[in-house]
């Protein structure tokens, strides 16, 4: 008795998603992108808040200096921080969908690295947030029932002191901060592997070294900067804050008046004689 049987269906080869297609590309935007512009704004970020070590002076003149952008810093923000940002910490967290630590069964160094790697990518992305809800001055702050208090861009250093009053706070910016330390000296040396430019076993562990000094460098620079905004006597920082707004707009006065423009306020505020 002979059988027959339904003809099997042809084949048909998937089309590889749009994130397959174009890995290499993509890999290589986000690799870039953590070095700049995110790397490159997290130093100056560091270096600028380890300013206050020399007071509420310097670190007032130095946010006087980011804020003297106005209208176009929005602009500045989004375009070289946000949306790097966004998309660095989007395809991170493809690549931490895609992949799963495997430290149980192969502890080596290597391993411990590429763990470490998405763990800190993870706790700095959650800090981020955080941390530009709280003190973003476009934000403003959830956090004043909780002890804490918002930033204002002209007193700087008193109301940074204010809202790491906490010690919970203190303790979550410090291991955020940290995380996203060891993030970026870590992708360092994993940079290098990708755009190849150490492949050998030697390269490979003088570039380790390079990623040690980095990351310890930043985290000193950081911690510093932590600590010294703990140590602010805010109400002597306001008073200093409050000179300088004033000092400030004095000298917008006497320029205005170089440049025959007239007060703020317009012709109501000009003497009779004038009208």
């Amino acid at each position: 008795m002979e059988t027959s049987s339904a003809p099997a269906a042809p084949f048909v080869a998937q089309r590889p998603s749009f994130l397959v297609r174009n890995q290499f590309v993509i890999y290589r935007l986000f690799s870039l992108s953590g070095l700049v512009p995110i790397g490159a704004y997290l130093v100056v970020h560091l270096l600028t808040n380890a300013s206050i070590i020399n007071g509420p002076m310097t670190f007032q003149e130095q946010v006087d200096r980011i804020h003297s952008l106005g209208i176009v810093l929005p602009l500045v923000e989004w375009t070289f921080i946000f949306l790097p940002l966004l998309f660095h910490a989007g395809v991170g967290w493809l690549i931490i969908s895609g992949a799963l630590p495997n430290t149980n069964h192969y502890p080596y160094a290597s391993n411990i690295r590429y763990t470490l790697q998405r763990g800190t990518g993870i706790v700095a992305f959650i800090f981020i947030v955080v941390h530009v809800i709280q003190l973003h001055h476009l934000a403003g702050a959830p956090f004043k029932e909780m002890g804490g208090a918002s930033f204002d861009p002209e007193h700087a250093a008193s109301s940074t002191a204010a809202a790491l009053q906490p010690l919970w706070i203190q303790i979550f910016y410090a291991v955020g901060m940290l995380s996203i330390v060891y993030h970026f000296a870590n992708g360092l040396w994993t940079q290098g592997i990708t755009w190849g430019l150490w492949t050998s076993a030697k390269a490979q562990k003088r570039a380790s070294w390079v990623s040690v000094i980095v990351g310890v460098t930043l985290a000193v620079v950081g911690l510093s900067a932590l600590g010294g905004m703990t140590r602010v006597d805010i109400e002597k920082a306001r008073r200093i804050e409050d000179a300088m707004m004033s000092q400030r707009e004095e000298l917008k006065k006497l320029q205005n008046e170089a440049v025959g423009q007239p007060p703020e306020g317009g012709a109501d505020q000009l003497s009779p004689l004038t009208k």
